[in-house]
């Protein structure tokens, strides 16, 4: 029977889709194959079929028990021998075992999926040897790499194993591989021979958005699902305990959620999964555990609450949505303090470790902070050119949407090439930064690089700039990364061409992602429909400053900006709603909001204006109980690392919550803990230039200060100010 017949026969389709066909007859004529195709690109058929075609049996190794059942299931759905497939794992009992190892024999099995964890048995590695094996196939084989982004050392041994049993042709399978991943495959499988066939990365019908993370994240997620009512998607978030929150939150806001995590027992996950998949819920919120097996062809959003470890996580995260071809968002909230948590994770592994994430963590950060198509960087991470005028899907994420502002960089280009070549092609783009801005360091020093007369020639522009153009260059191939010495930068024939030709380099200026959680706005691109009232937004500034003059305080101390930014979007016309806006409390609200509301309930007359009714977002109780203990424990006079402890927060979150706390108008007394920390005159000084200063941001009181006062001074005493003269 041809592969036509045997694909109409076995599976009913009448033709093969992408690459499979060319991928199964490779496989059937005995070559050691390599496919890597995007999730959702028909990967399994590539060695289903096969298997079911040929005489004896094909060894599948799967990492995950939970997707083996599935498709064993599948399988024995298409075939009258229930032994057509079997699993061979841990969840077995000699009974089951027994089963198995006889329809083998007798040949009725075709497929046989084992854990990785399974072929360490001796017993069963000896009982495969005797029988009549077709070939195996590896499924998920970026495990194999360190490199990869789930990596699992029993993988790392398989071709022992393999020899072990029998000399037949290997199929590695996997839906995401950079460069650095594919090499580390074929190497570690002993296949440097296979016939290699890549699919196109490109999925054109994702949408890819990535938003800075501010205090007002839950709230964002909110509307931004409400538009999708009735429809499936994904939240993904770090923790268990985020992901029980926030499926919290989305419950009391009238969400049909559920949460899935590993923290849960195994009937509550697999019913949760069947929620979702027979559209009783329209959310799931989940860890990184979820999604593995889930083959849902209409999931219409995956939102990324925190940003993941690696771009290959995030692109199989976001691989999850619209399989159908039709509509997929993807939503990434991204703020640097998440990636510096994900750092400090890492801290205790081996030091090899480390330097693999570390590397992959910077990936991420380029891609959140990149200015460019965000569809031309995730390709090029996997090795693919993208056309952005032409290609594919090219208009269909934020930056290309709302493009940055660009500017000529064309000596900037010459001069960091200039310096990788000098410097002989050894630094990572961290070191060749350093020397450009002259910024000495032991690895510099130990290659006497600080005292070179380039060293610094770059040193007008910060580092940020240089590793945002060291990016962008990257991605057009003027310089490459080493794949053998991960992230070491070397220097294209294309790059030394256009050292002897310059030509324009118009550099997409990166974005700044403001990390000051209150003075943060919630920005949303125009792909989410809701954006400010600029005409109101002025006349609330206006009116901001004159109360503040009549009352005797900055305007800041009046609402901060969060706060009118959110008035343009709620347009509240009586105190009730005002205490609902973000960052005024009810105290707040009855103290200065009465100006406010007059001028919002006229301008929303005068422009015949729908008030959105539906944008009170309900919270969990948690936070009240928080700022009640905090209030009762500061009029205590209980010290604030105490308080802190209790409530299992660093300091830094208690001064969040502080600060929350006076800018929504209530006051607090912490001059017991500033009295202990500051003396009369720094206090002084402090709170004078609040008086007098224009914002109250914290970058810019540190740039006053100049380095005389820390960050967590600077907060306490603005939380004192603020509390004194405002509330």
């Amino acid at each position: 029977m041809d592969i036509h017949g045997a694909l109409k026969k076995y599976f009913g389709f009448s033709q093969f889709k992408g690459l499979q066909e060319q991928v199964i007859l490779s496989l059937l004529s005995g070559n050691n194959t390599f496919a890597i195709m995007p999730t959702g690109g028909g990967k399994s058929i590539c060695y289903q079929l096969p298997a079911l075609m040929q005489e004896g049996t094909a060894i599948v190794v799967s990492p995950l028990i939970a997707l083996m059942k599935n498709q064993v299931d599948a399988i024995r759905g298409i075939s009258s021998e229930h032994g057509v497939a079997h699993v061979l794992n841990s969840s077995l009992n000699r009974g089951d075992v027994n089963t198995v190892k006889a329809d083998i024999e007798s040949g009725i099995t075709k497929l046989l999926y084992v854990a990785p964890e399974s072929l360490t048995k001796e017993e069963y590695v000896d009982f495969l040897k005797n029988q009549k094996i077709s070939f195996v196939a590896i499924d998920e084989a970026h495990c194999i790499s360190e490199w990869g982004h789930d990596f699992r050392p029993e993988y790392r041994n398989l071709r022992n194993i393999i020899s072990k049993i029998d000399d037949v042709p290997i199929i590695g399978l996997t839906a995401t591989a950079t460069p650095k991943v594919q090499e580390d495959i074929l190497k570690t499988l002993g296949m440097s021979d296979a016939t290699t066939f890549k699919a196109s990365f490109n999925r054109p019908n994702l949408f890819y958005d990535v938003r800075p993370k501010t205090d007002d994240v839950n709230k964002d997620i909110i509307r931004f699902v409400r538009q999708y009512q009735g429809k499936s998607g994904v939240i993904y978030c770090l923790s268990r305990k985020k992901v029980e929150e926030i499926a919290q939150v989305l419950q009391v806001n009238g969400i049909k959620a559920v949460p899935y995590h590993a923290g849960l027992d195994a009937k509550t996950r697999a019913k949760h999964q069947d929620m979702f998949l027979m559209e009783d819920v329209d959310v799931v919120v989940a860890t990184i555990a979820f999604g593995m097996g889930i083959d849902k062809p209409d999931v219409r959003f995956v939102i990324h609450h925190d940003i993941p470890k690696s771009l290959e996580s995030y692109y199989q995260e976001t691989g999850r949505a619209g399989r159908d071809d039709g509509e997929g968002y993807c939503l990434a909230y991204y703020s640097y303090k998440d990636i510096e948590k994900l750092e400090k994770f890492m801290a205790g592994k081996p030091v090899a470790e480390q330097e693999v994430g570390h590397a992959l963590l910077q990936e991420v950060v380029g891609y959140a902070e990149t200015s460019m198509s965000r569809r031309k960087y995730l390709l090029h991470y996997f090795g693919e050119e993208f056309d952005e005028v032409n290609g594919l899907g090219a208009d269909m994420d934020d930056n290309v949407r709302n493009p940055k502002k660009k500017h000529e960089a064309q000596e900037d280009v010459q001069l960091l090439i200039e310096i990788i070549l000098l410097t002989k092609e050894k630094y990572k783009p961290k070191e060749v930064v350093n020397t450009i801005v002259g910024k000495s360091n032991a690895m510099l020093q130990s290659h006497k690089t600080h005292e070179q007369p380039f060293f610094g020639k770059g040193k007008s522009k910060d580092k940020k700039y240089w590793m945002a153009l060291l990016r962008q260059v990257l991605v057009v191939n003027l310089i490459r990364k080493e794949i053998e010495q991960y992230g070491v930068v070397k220097v294209t024939d294309k790059g030394k061409d256009f050292l002897k030709n310059p030509y324009s380099f118009m550099m997409s200026e990166d974005h700044v992602y403001n990390l000051e959680n209150d003075d943060s706005i919630v920005t949303n691109s125009k792909g989410s429909g809701v954006s400010t009232d600029e005409k109101l937004m002025a006349m609330l500034k206006d009116l901001r400053k004159k109360v503040g003059k009549s009352r005797g305080v900055p305007p800041f101390a009046v609402f901060q900006d969060p706060s009118l930014e959110d008035m343009t979007l709620k347009y509240p016309i009586s105190i009730e709603e005002l205490s609902n806006v973000h960052g005024v409390g009810e105290g707040k609200a009855k103290k200065f909001g009465k100006d406010f509301i007059a001028l919002i309930e006229k301008y929303v007359e005068e422009n015949e204006i729908l008030r959105p009714d539906d944008l009170v977002v309900k919270s969990t109780g948690e936070n009240s109980s928080l700022k009640l203990f905090i209030i009762q424990n500061t009029d205590r006079k209980i010290p604030l690392h105490d308080i802190a402890k209790s409530k299992g927060l660093d300091f830094i979150e208690l001064i969040m919550e502080m600060q929350r706390i006076v800018f929504m108008g209530t006051k607090l007394n912490i001059d017991y803990h500033i009295d202990d920390i500051l003396d009369e005159d720094q206090q002084e000084e402090i709170y004078d230039y609040f008086m007098e200063a224009e914002t109250d941001h914290i970058e810019a009181a540190m740039t006053e200060f100049d380095g005389d006062y820390d960050d967590e001074e600077l907060r306490l005493m603005r939380i004192k100010f603020i509390s004194d003269v405002a509330n």
